[in-house]
């Protein structure tokens, strides 16, 4: 994966604010006590439930996708194929999880949801978890 076609390195801790300004809203939201699962009555393309499932969906698939294309401090050959073995074990658990999803239920906006952010989310966690652990190791040898 080139890096020139990476976000800068400081760009992560922006995704990282667009995910962390996606949890606290959608959690007031719930306590509020409004169902985010179905529409209102009124199926109009911008009624209230969908324009905030749109907006907080929108947040948080722009922020994992800026955290998860950021560059590294230091983005040599290594980062780049731990990045690429990463983005590779997030396709195979994505459609993995859509062929249970699409068997086992017949709710298509949660399998929609679940695609969008479970690929990206994956994808992040492995590659951190990835990099901590060579980190761990060349810490031990040293």
């Amino acid at each position: 994966m080139k890096s020139r076609f990476l976000f800068p390195h400081w760009c992560r801790f922006l995704g990282y604010a667009l995910i962390l300004a996606h949890i606290p809203v959608v959690v007031f939201k719930r306590t509020l006590g409004f169902d985010l699962s179905h529409g209102s009555v009124n199926d109009d393309l911008f009624n209230s439930h969908h324009v905030f499932f749109m907006t907080t969906t929108l947040l948080m698939a722009v922020g994992l996708f800026i955290v998860a294309f950021s560059k590294e401090k230091i983005e040599d050959e290594q980062i780049s194929q731990l990045r690429l073995d990463s983005l590779q074990w997030a396709i195979y658990v994505n459609y993995l999880l859509l062929i249970i999803s699409l068997v086992f239920t017949n709710d298509t906006e949660h399998i929609l949801f679940l695609n969008l952010l479970v690929p990206l989310a994956f994808f992040i966690i492995r590659f951190r978890w990835v990099i901590f652990r060579l980190n761990s190791s060349l810490s031990r040898e040293g």
